[in-house]
């Protein structure tokens, strides 16, 4: 069996029989097509060897690709190599003394109170876009700490007693409930009016399940609201450019410096380790000097 024929598979298992999301099928996919990049499609499989691995890590190194990159895409070689051994495509497994390679610490980069409030105005100040809506996707993923997937895919029958939390589905197809804000629920209900405006403007027959839309009248993806993310937070905006996830991670961050449990703010991520939610339990500056100044004696 050719190493290409393998790779097919092996997808095709993760999402028959797994039943993983397309995202994550689509993650491994594009891990698994540097294997044939490095390697060659054509090769039996049989014939991979841990220094072709070995190369292929090399060869990403060498790409400046970044640790976390480099990890993702030896998780998905061991667990493809794994599954060859198991139904007997291969004698042995090449990627079973893989190790990952050592990742920096990085703070996740998060906004204070007031560069968050600043940039929550930015759509009523500039009116790049739709101002409504824009509002809404700022108040949301700020009050809910969504991540940017999980809000494009938000729709009406997720919501549960009114506006004030709902059910999104998460990493591995994981369920969970987030909560929305007064202020985010308010910023909702606007864009909703003017969403069924716009809509009846268009004469839009089969209205689109998802909530958020464009100004065609069709749901706005992922891709699209960082799009309008990357418009409010750079030169015509705050000029200070982030991602939807800053959104995730001050909430995170916010929550941890108001005393939230960690255990509380783990389950309110989705986060399925909580080593990962403790990365934001670091202290912002101005909270260190508050509690300087509250605790020592000459202060």
């Amino acid at each position: 069996m050719t190493l290409n024929s393998a790779i097919s598979e092996y997808l095709l298992y993760l999402d028959a029989v797994r039943g993983l999301s397309a995202n994550s099928v689509l993650g491994y996919k594009k891990d698994l097509v540097y294997l044939m990049l490095f390697v060659g499609k054509d090769i039996d499989i049989k014939d991979v060897t841990k220094e072709n691995l070995l190369f292929c890590i090399g060869e990403l190194s060498k790409k400046k690709m970044a640790a976390t990159s480099i990890n993702r895409f030896i998780a998905a070689v061991r667990t493809f190599f794994a599954y060859c051994k198991k139904f007997q495509y291969i004698p042995k497994n090449p990627a079973i003394e893989l190790k990952t390679v050592r990742i920096p610490k990085k703070i996740p980069r998060f906004l204070t109170a007031n560069e968050m409030n600043s940039l929550c105005n930015q759509p009523e100040l500039k009116e790049l876009l739709w101002t409504s809506r824009d509002c809404a996707i700022f108040e949301m993923l700020y009050s809910s700490g969504c991540r940017v997937s999980e809000l494009a895919n938000l729709r009406f029958s997720d919501f549960m007693e009114g506006f004030s939390k709902a059910i999104v589905k998460g990493k591995g197809n994981k369920d969970r409930v987030v909560y929305f804000a007064k202020q985010a629920q308010a910023a909702l209900k606007i864009y909703l009016d003017d969403r069924k405006k716009i809509l009846q403007e268009k004469k839009v027959e089969n209205e689109p399940e998802c909530i958020f839309i464009n100004q065609k009248g069709n749901s706005l993806s992922a891709a699209g609201i960082r799009w309008i993310v990357s418009r409010y937070s750079g030169v015509e905006g705050t000029n200070h450019h982030i991602s939807p996830h800053a959104f995730r991670h001050t909430f995170a961050t916010q929550l941890l410096s108001n005393g939230a449990d960690v255990r509380a703010v783990q389950e309110l991520l989705g986060h399925s380790s909580i080593s990962t939610t403790q990365r934001y339990t670091h202290i912002t500056t101005e909270k260190l000097i508050e509690i300087y100044n509250k605790a020592h004696p000459h202060s």
